[in-house]
Protein backbone atom coordinates (compact mmCIF):
# COMPACT_ATOMS: atom_id res chain seq x y z
CA UNK A 1 0.00 0.00 0.00
CA UNK A 2 3.18 2.46 0.66
CA UNK A 3 4.56 2.07 -2.39
CA UNK A 4 1.60 2.65 -4.20
CA UNK A 5 2.07 6.04 -6.57
CA UNK A 6 -0.82 8.29 -5.69
CA UNK A 7 -1.34 11.12 -8.48
CA UNK A 8 -1.69 14.68 -8.23
CA UNK A 9 -4.24 15.09 -10.60
CA UNK A 10 -6.36 12.50 -11.89
CA UNK A 11 -8.91 14.05 -14.73
CA UNK A 12 -12.06 11.58 -15.67
CA UNK A 13 -13.15 13.19 -19.19
CA UNK A 14 -11.06 13.87 -22.32
CA UNK A 15 -13.62 16.34 -23.87
CA UNK A 16 -12.66 20.36 -24.18
CA UNK A 17 -13.31 20.60 -19.98
CA UNK A 18 -11.02 17.71 -19.33
CA UNK A 19 -8.63 18.84 -22.03
CA UNK A 20 -8.46 21.89 -20.72
CA UNK A 21 -7.69 21.25 -17.48
CA UNK A 22 -4.57 18.90 -18.35
CA UNK A 23 -3.47 21.54 -20.13
CA UNK A 24 -3.10 23.87 -16.94
CA UNK A 25 -2.28 21.10 -14.53
CA UNK A 26 0.49 20.16 -17.12
CA UNK A 27 2.06 23.05 -17.57
CA UNK A 28 1.55 23.39 -13.54
CA UNK A 29 4.33 20.20 -13.18
CA UNK A 30 1.16 18.45 -11.68
CA UNK A 31 1.38 15.41 -14.39
CA UNK A 32 -2.25 14.93 -14.83
CA UNK A 33 -3.12 11.53 -15.79
CA UNK A 34 -6.34 11.60 -18.18
CA UNK A 35 -9.22 8.93 -18.09
CA UNK A 36 -10.72 9.29 -21.49
CA UNK A 37 -14.53 7.70 -20.60
CA UNK A 38 -16.47 6.04 -22.95
CA UNK A 39 -16.73 8.88 -25.20
CA UNK A 40 -13.42 10.36 -25.72
CA UNK A 41 -13.24 13.94 -26.96
CA UNK A 42 -16.57 14.12 -25.72
CA UNK A 43 -19.87 15.58 -27.80
CA UNK A 44 -17.86 17.18 -30.25
CA UNK A 45 -16.49 14.09 -31.69
CA UNK A 46 -19.91 13.66 -33.31
CA UNK A 47 -19.85 17.40 -34.36
CA UNK A 48 -19.00 18.14 -37.80
CA UNK A 49 -18.41 21.80 -38.07
CA UNK A 50 -17.52 23.75 -34.98
CA UNK A 51 -17.81 27.64 -36.14
CA UNK A 52 -18.05 28.96 -32.42
CA UNK A 53 -14.82 28.37 -31.01
CA UNK A 54 -12.53 31.31 -30.72
CA UNK A 55 -9.37 31.07 -33.33
CA UNK A 56 -10.40 29.08 -35.56
CA UNK A 57 -10.98 31.23 -38.77
CA UNK A 58 -12.71 29.25 -41.11
CA UNK A 59 -14.32 26.85 -38.44
CA UNK A 60 -13.24 23.19 -37.98
CA UNK A 61 -14.10 19.91 -37.76
CA UNK A 62 -15.44 18.71 -34.00
CA UNK A 63 -12.86 15.91 -34.54
CA UNK A 64 -10.56 17.66 -35.64
CA UNK A 65 -10.36 20.02 -33.01
CA UNK A 66 -10.35 17.46 -30.00
CA UNK A 67 -7.43 16.01 -31.87
CA UNK A 68 -5.54 19.33 -31.55
CA UNK A 69 -6.07 19.76 -28.09
CA UNK A 70 -5.08 16.67 -26.86
CA UNK A 71 -1.74 16.83 -28.78
CA UNK A 72 -1.29 20.07 -27.56
CA UNK A 73 -1.91 18.42 -23.87
CA UNK A 74 0.13 15.55 -24.77
CA UNK A 75 3.03 18.09 -25.39
CA UNK A 76 3.43 19.13 -21.87
CA UNK A 77 3.45 15.37 -20.28
CA UNK A 78 -0.33 14.78 -19.86
CA UNK A 79 -0.92 10.74 -19.57
CA UNK A 80 -3.98 9.39 -21.19
CA UNK A 81 -5.86 6.18 -20.28
CA UNK A 82 -8.62 4.89 -22.46
CA UNK A 83 -10.89 3.62 -19.28
CA UNK A 84 -13.67 5.37 -17.63
CA UNK A 85 -14.61 5.88 -13.76
CA UNK A 86 -16.54 3.65 -12.35
CA UNK A 87 -16.66 5.08 -8.72
CA UNK A 88 -14.71 6.73 -5.68
CA UNK A 89 -14.02 6.59 -2.59
CA UNK A 90 -14.31 9.81 -0.83
CA UNK A 91 -14.31 8.71 3.07
CA UNK A 92 -10.53 9.06 3.02
CA UNK A 93 -7.72 11.14 1.73
CA UNK A 94 -6.10 10.21 -1.18
CA UNK A 95 -8.93 9.34 -2.80
CA UNK A 96 -8.99 5.54 -4.59
CA UNK A 97 -11.07 5.92 -7.73
CA UNK A 98 -11.93 2.71 -9.76
CA UNK A 99 -12.10 1.91 -13.73
CA UNK A 100 -13.29 -0.99 -15.50
CA UNK A 101 -9.78 -1.90 -15.98
CA UNK A 102 -8.26 -0.67 -12.42
CA UNK A 103 -8.16 2.35 -10.80
CA UNK A 104 -5.40 4.40 -8.43
CA UNK A 105 -5.21 7.12 -5.92
CA UNK A 106 -5.69 10.79 -6.45
CA UNK A 107 -4.69 13.85 -4.24
CA UNK A 108 -6.95 15.86 -6.54
CA UNK A 109 -9.70 14.58 -8.60
CA UNK A 110 -11.24 16.42 -11.81
CA UNK A 111 -14.53 15.58 -12.78
CA UNK A 112 -15.08 16.31 -16.30
CA UNK A 113 -16.81 13.53 -17.65
CA UNK A 114 -19.57 15.73 -19.18
CA UNK A 115 -23.46 14.88 -20.35
CA UNK A 116 -24.68 13.01 -23.67
CA UNK A 117 -27.77 14.16 -25.03
CA UNK A 118 -31.08 11.92 -25.21
CA UNK A 119 -31.83 10.77 -28.09
CA UNK A 120 -34.97 9.00 -29.24
CA UNK A 121 -32.82 5.94 -30.49
CA UNK A 122 -33.71 5.43 -33.72
CA UNK A 123 -31.20 3.62 -36.14
CA UNK A 124 -31.20 6.67 -38.53
CA UNK A 125 -30.97 9.05 -36.53
CA UNK A 126 -27.72 7.82 -34.72
CA UNK A 127 -25.94 7.21 -37.80
CA UNK A 128 -27.26 10.35 -39.05
CA UNK A 129 -26.29 12.65 -36.32
CA UNK A 130 -24.02 15.37 -37.46
CA UNK A 131 -24.73 15.24 -40.79
CA UNK A 132 -28.82 17.04 -40.33
CA UNK A 133 -29.71 15.57 -36.67
CA UNK A 134 -28.61 17.46 -33.77
CA UNK A 135 -28.86 17.79 -29.96
CA UNK A 136 -27.59 21.59 -29.94
CA UNK A 137 -29.05 24.12 -32.01
CA UNK A 138 -26.69 26.95 -30.94
CA UNK A 139 -24.07 25.00 -32.14
CA UNK A 140 -25.66 23.97 -35.20
CA UNK A 141 -28.86 26.11 -36.22
CA UNK A 142 -26.54 28.81 -38.67
CA UNK A 143 -25.87 25.74 -40.92
CA UNK A 144 -29.90 25.24 -41.55
CA UNK A 145 -30.44 28.90 -43.10
CA UNK A 146 -33.10 29.11 -45.33
CA UNK A 147 -34.09 25.69 -45.08
CA UNK A 148 -37.35 24.02 -43.11
CA UNK A 149 -36.20 21.61 -39.78
CA UNK A 150 -38.27 20.17 -37.16
CA UNK A 151 -37.85 20.05 -33.43
CA UNK A 152 -38.88 17.14 -30.78
CA UNK A 153 -39.49 17.77 -27.84
CA UNK A 154 -41.55 20.31 -25.25
CA UNK A 155 -40.07 21.52 -22.90
CA UNK A 156 -38.47 24.47 -22.17
CA UNK A 157 -35.83 23.87 -24.06
CA UNK A 158 -37.40 22.82 -27.62
CA UNK A 159 -39.15 26.35 -27.24
CA UNK A 160 -36.28 27.97 -26.55
CA UNK A 161 -34.16 26.07 -29.49
CA UNK A 162 -37.35 26.10 -31.90
CA UNK A 163 -37.72 29.84 -31.25
CA UNK A 164 -33.57 30.31 -31.66
CA UNK A 165 -33.71 28.47 -35.20
CA UNK A 166 -36.44 30.69 -36.74
CA UNK A 167 -33.18 33.20 -37.38
CA UNK A 168 -32.10 30.59 -39.84
CA UNK A 169 -35.01 28.50 -41.07
CA UNK A 170 -37.58 29.47 -43.13
CA UNK A 171 -40.01 27.14 -41.00
CA UNK A 172 -39.76 25.34 -37.87
CA UNK A 173 -42.01 22.35 -37.29
CA UNK A 174 -42.39 21.47 -33.62
CA UNK A 175 -43.21 18.14 -32.59
CA UNK A 176 -44.81 17.42 -29.25
CA UNK A 177 -45.61 13.94 -27.91
CA UNK A 178 -48.90 15.15 -26.12
CA UNK A 179 -51.72 17.61 -26.30
CA UNK A 180 -50.10 20.30 -24.73
CA UNK A 181 -46.53 21.69 -23.73
CA UNK A 182 -44.68 21.12 -20.60
CA UNK A 183 -42.65 24.32 -20.78
CA UNK A 184 -43.44 27.28 -18.77
CA UNK A 185 -46.26 29.73 -19.87
CA UNK A 186 -43.79 32.73 -21.03
CA UNK A 187 -42.13 30.24 -23.28
CA UNK A 188 -45.08 28.82 -24.56
CA UNK A 189 -46.52 32.21 -25.18
CA UNK A 190 -43.60 32.87 -26.86
CA UNK A 191 -43.66 29.55 -29.77
CA UNK A 192 -47.87 30.00 -30.42
CA UNK A 193 -47.26 33.58 -31.34
CA UNK A 194 -43.85 32.78 -33.37
CA UNK A 195 -45.06 32.85 -37.41
CA UNK A 196 -42.27 30.91 -38.05
CA UNK A 197 -43.36 27.88 -35.62
CA UNK A 198 -45.84 25.43 -36.53
CA UNK A 199 -46.61 23.28 -33.47
CA UNK A 200 -47.61 19.46 -34.62
CA UNK A 201 -49.54 18.19 -31.32
CA UNK A 202 -48.97 14.38 -30.28
CA UNK A 203 -46.37 14.01 -32.96
CA UNK A 204 -43.33 11.78 -32.73
CA UNK A 205 -40.69 11.11 -35.23
CA UNK A 206 -40.30 7.49 -35.93
CA UNK A 207 -37.76 7.38 -39.05
CA UNK A 208 -35.07 9.95 -40.62
CA UNK A 209 -34.60 9.78 -43.99
CA UNK A 210 -31.60 10.14 -46.36
CA UNK A 211 -28.30 8.17 -47.17
CA UNK A 212 -25.52 10.92 -46.13
CA UNK A 213 -27.25 13.36 -44.99
CA UNK A 214 -31.11 13.91 -43.40
CA UNK A 215 -33.42 14.26 -46.33
CA UNK A 216 -36.91 14.02 -44.47
CA UNK A 217 -38.37 12.20 -41.45
CA UNK A 218 -41.05 9.85 -41.14
CA UNK A 219 -43.41 11.42 -38.31
CA UNK A 220 -46.59 9.89 -36.73
CA UNK A 221 -49.55 10.82 -35.68
CA UNK A 222 -49.73 9.16 -31.79
CA UNK A 223 -53.92 9.60 -31.46
CA UNK A 224 -54.56 8.40 -35.76
CA UNK A 225 -51.89 6.03 -35.58
CA UNK A 226 -50.94 7.16 -39.27
CA UNK A 227 -47.00 8.45 -40.65
CA UNK A 228 -45.97 10.45 -43.05
CA UNK A 229 -42.69 11.00 -44.76
CA UNK A 230 -41.95 14.77 -44.66
CA UNK A 231 -39.10 15.07 -47.19
CA UNK A 232 -39.21 19.00 -46.56
CA UNK A 233 -37.38 18.42 -43.89
CA UNK A 234 -33.92 18.85 -44.17
CA UNK A 235 -32.69 18.95 -40.50
CA UNK A 236 -33.54 17.10 -37.27
CA UNK A 237 -33.32 18.79 -33.85
CA UNK A 238 -33.61 16.78 -30.70
CA UNK A 239 -34.80 18.82 -27.52
CA UNK A 240 -35.72 15.92 -25.04
CA UNK A 241 -32.86 16.49 -22.32
CA UNK A 242 -29.45 15.75 -21.39
CA UNK A 243 -28.32 13.14 -18.98
CA UNK A 244 -25.26 13.81 -17.10
CA UNK A 245 -22.43 11.13 -16.73
CA UNK A 246 -22.12 11.26 -12.89
CA UNK A 247 -23.48 8.00 -12.00
CA UNK A 248 -19.93 7.22 -10.59
CA UNK A 249 -19.89 10.02 -8.51
CA UNK A 250 -22.91 11.07 -6.96
CA UNK A 251 -23.28 8.63 -4.12
CA UNK A 252 -20.55 10.87 -2.31
CA UNK A 253 -20.99 14.01 -4.05
CA UNK A 254 -23.88 16.97 -3.73
CA UNK A 255 -26.16 16.90 -6.96
CA UNK A 256 -29.12 17.78 -8.41
CA UNK A 257 -32.56 15.98 -8.80
CA UNK A 258 -31.12 14.85 -12.32
CA UNK A 259 -27.44 14.21 -11.41
CA UNK A 260 -25.78 17.25 -12.61
CA UNK A 261 -23.23 17.95 -9.58
CA UNK A 262 -22.79 20.96 -7.80
CA UNK A 263 -20.10 23.44 -6.96
CA UNK A 264 -19.54 26.51 -5.33
CA UNK A 265 -20.74 30.08 -6.35
CA UNK A 266 -18.35 31.46 -9.04
CA UNK A 267 -16.09 28.34 -8.27
CA UNK A 268 -15.56 24.08 -9.56
CA UNK A 269 -15.44 23.08 -5.91
CA UNK A 270 -17.66 20.69 -4.96
CA UNK A 271 -18.66 19.47 -1.23
CA UNK A 272 -15.70 17.26 -0.98
CA UNK A 273 -12.65 18.59 -0.61
CA UNK A 274 -9.92 18.10 -3.39
CA UNK A 275 -12.43 17.36 -5.89
CA UNK A 276 -14.05 19.30 -8.37
CA UNK A 277 -16.22 19.08 -11.27
CA UNK A 278 -16.42 21.47 -14.68
CA UNK A 279 -17.48 21.03 -17.94
CA UNK A 280 -21.62 19.58 -18.71
CA UNK A 281 -21.59 17.32 -15.77
CA UNK A 282 -22.51 20.56 -13.19
CA UNK A 283 -23.73 22.78 -16.49
CA UNK A 284 -26.96 22.54 -17.74
CA UNK A 285 -27.59 26.17 -18.73
CA UNK A 286 -25.18 26.81 -21.11
CA UNK A 287 -23.64 23.84 -22.77
CA UNK A 288 -20.80 25.09 -25.17
CA UNK A 289 -17.44 24.00 -25.55
CA UNK A 290 -15.74 27.70 -24.96
CA UNK A 291 -18.01 27.57 -21.52
CA UNK A 292 -16.64 23.96 -20.57
CA UNK A 293 -12.92 24.66 -21.39
CA UNK A 294 -13.31 27.95 -19.08
CA UNK A 295 -14.36 26.15 -16.33
CA UNK A 296 -11.79 23.37 -17.18
CA UNK A 297 -9.24 26.33 -16.73
CA UNK A 298 -10.56 27.26 -13.02
CA UNK A 299 -10.91 23.19 -12.20
CA UNK A 300 -6.94 22.99 -12.71
CA UNK A 301 -6.16 26.46 -11.16
CA UNK A 302 -8.51 25.07 -7.69
CA UNK A 303 -6.62 21.97 -8.20
CA UNK A 304 -3.25 23.37 -7.66
CA UNK A 305 -4.02 26.35 -5.18
CA UNK A 306 -5.49 23.58 -3.19
CA UNK A 307 -2.27 21.61 -3.47
CA UNK A 308 -0.28 23.97 -2.39
CA UNK A 309 -2.47 24.76 0.93
CA UNK A 310 -1.83 21.07 1.50
CA UNK A 311 1.66 21.47 1.47
CA UNK A 312 2.71 20.91 -2.28
CA UNK A 313 3.17 17.71 -4.47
Amino acid sequence: MSDEKVENVVIFGSGPAGLTAALYAARANLEPLVYEGIEPGGQLMTTTDVENFPGHEDGIMGPELMEVMKKQVARFGTRFELDECTGVDFSSWPYRYTTSQGGGLAKTIIIATGASAKYLGLKNELRLRGHGVSACATCDGFFFRGQEIAVVGGGDSAAEEAGFLTRFATRVHLLVRRDKLRASKIMQDRVLANEKITVHWNSTVTDVLGKDQVEGIRVKDLVSGQEQDWTHIRGLFLAIGHQPNSKAFVAGLDHDETGYLLTAPDSTRTNVPGVFACGDVRDKVYRQAITAAGSGCMAALEAERWLEAQGGH
